[in-house]
């Protein structure tokens, strides 16, 4: 029998003493808690330390839920098993997968020109600040506006389950309506938590809305989940209301500071590079996502929507409205601006800098 079918002649053995016990058969044939534990048994905390390899090497459009990375799995499971975790390599394979990430082809997203010498050192710079703050305990903030939406039965983009034949009837056009304008959702991402804010505005993206935002997250999630914390850390873009050069946004979050306390440290991405910011990739395209194919009929909608905006890694979103109506161009005097206590960090002393109360 070993030889006709190839099968081994312990097994074999087995089999025959099997039969003489005239013992009952069915499709499984394993006993229970018999064969190799899969590694996320082993190791519950694998997909935590994956994300920490690749995090960095991240790459995608932030407004779709899928990702992809230039770190190969075979480069990945080498990393594990210097953490002492043995993985195959096509087990690395299916646990990214499930992550959402996938194999991409080429995509134009070089940036247009020659790219800014120190962008490189900047983002260095950030992913170890960010790393000993976390590791310190100290909160990490991701923020920014998230493209502006009108409010209307207009067609939204993406596919929802209705009845058979039955379509959501919305709109032929997408013109604004004047009487019921647009929205401005302003995200704050915790990164330590994996909690995110929305801050939905109904007027301008200004900088005393953006500052706004961040005080209102503060107040509803921030110094309930931090009490007795004195320092903040706030990564942004490094144009638009956060930007850089914006003296009425370093002047507002004087103003924060003085209200709170607070010690706040500021660090900008380099130009061109907003796509890496983490409250796109962690909050905005799950947002998008939770409300494709849904018209914002209302403010109140969207903002439900973005309330129930949940993942399978546990993100838990907390969203108001907020209707103040934020003036444009408000300009900040030279001795207002000279009253803020701002340090610069070198030695990118233009994309780093702290505020302190006063």
């Amino acid at each position: 029998m070993s030889r006709i079918s190839g099968m081994s002649r312990t097994t074999i053995t087995r089999g025959m003493a099997e039969l003489d016990k005239d013992a009952k058969y069915s499709v499984k044939v394993r006993q229970d808690g018999g064969g190799r534990k899969y590694v996320e048994e082993n190791h519950p905390d694998i997909i935590e330390r994956i994300r920490a390899i690749i995090d960095d090497k991240t790459y995608g459009d932030p407004q779709r839920v899928i990702s992809y990375t230039i770190e190969s799995q075979r480069g990945i499971a080498k990393k594990l098993g210097e953490q002492g975790i043995k993985v195959n390599y096509t087990t690395i394979g299916k646990i990214i997968e499930s992550m959402g990430y996938s194999k991409q082809a080429n995509q134009k997203m070089m940036q247009a020109g020659e790219p800014h010498p120190d962008r490189n050192s900047q983002f260095e710079y950030i992913n170890k600040t960010a790393a000993d703050y976390i590791k310190a305990g100290i909160p990490v903030i991701s923020v920014d506006t998230k493209k502006k939406e009108n409010i209307g039965n207009f067609k939204n983009g993406g596919q929802e389950y209705r009845p058979k034949r039955q379509p959501r009837k919305v709109l032929d056009h997408d013109f604004p309506i004047a009487e019921l304008g647009k929205i401005a959702p302003y995200g704050v991402y915790n990164v330590n938590k994996n909690i995110g804010f929305v801050n939905v505005g109904t007027s301008h993206d200004t900088s005393e809305f953006a500052v706004e935002s961040i005080s209102r997250w503060w107040e509803t999630v921030g110094k309930h989940t931090y009490p007795d914390m004195k320092t903040l850390y706030i990564t942004c873009d490094c144009g638009g209301s956060n930007g850089n050069r914006v003296r009425m946004w370093k002047y507002q979050l004087k103003q924060f500071a003085n209200r709170t306390g607070l010690e706040i440290h500021i660090s900008h991405f380099p130009p061109g590079t907003s796509k890496w910011n983490k409250v796109e990739h962690r909050l905005f395209c799950f947002i998008s996502k939770n409300w494709q194919g849904k018209p914002l009929v209302d403010v109140q909608t969207a903002v439900d929507l973005i309330g129930a905006t949940t993942t399978d890694t546990g993100l838990e979103v907390f969203c108001v409205r907020d209707d103040t109506d934020y003036e444009l161009a408000k300009r900040v005097s030279d001795e207002e601006f000279a009253s803020i206590n701002i340090q610069k960090i070198p030695p990118f002393e233009t994309w780093n800098y702290r505020i302190s109360p006063n």
